[in-house]
C-alpha cells in the first residue's frame, strides 16, 4: 500500500492510500480527486490523466515506455519533465509518501 497526496491546480490536497497494483489515476478517481480525467479508462490512449511527480516518485519509478512519451506529446498543459500518465504509474510500498500535482487542465 502507499500514501499518495494529490495536489489539485487550485491548491486542494487529498491523501490516499492506494493498494499495491492500482494505478494512481485509479486511486485518484476513486478519492474524489479533481483535475485527473481518465477518459480512456487508463488503456494509455488520452493523456487526461497527465500529472507532476514529485522527486521522490521521480527516483523510484522507472522510466516512461516508449508509448507514455509518444502520449505525453498531447497533454493539454505544459509538459514538464516530471510530467506523467498515472494511468501507468501503479502503487506500491516504494512510492509511499509521494507527491503528485496535477495541471490546471486536462483537455
Amino acid at each position: 500500500m502507499a500514501s499518495i497526496t494529490f495536489i489539485e491546480a487550485n491548491g486542494h490536497s487529498t491523501t490516499a492510500n492506494l493498494p499495491d497494483g492500482w494505478s494512481l489515476m485509479q486511486g485518484a478517481t476513486a478519492n474524489g480527486v479533481d483535475g485527473i480525467l481518465g477518459e480512456c479508462g487508463g488503456s494509455l490512449a488520452c493523456a487526461t490523466c497527465h500529472c507532476y511527480v514529485d522527486e521522490l516518485l521521480a527516483g523510484v519509478l522507472p522510466p516512461p515506455s516508449q508509448s507514455e512519451l509518444d502520449m505525453l506529446e498531447n497533454v493539454a498543459a505544459e509538459r514538464r519533465p516530471n510530467s506523467r500518465l498515472s494511468c501507468q504509474i501503479k502503487a506500491s510500498a516504494a512510492l509511499d509518501g509521494g507527491v503528485v500535482t496535477l495541471p490546471e487542465c486536462q483537455e
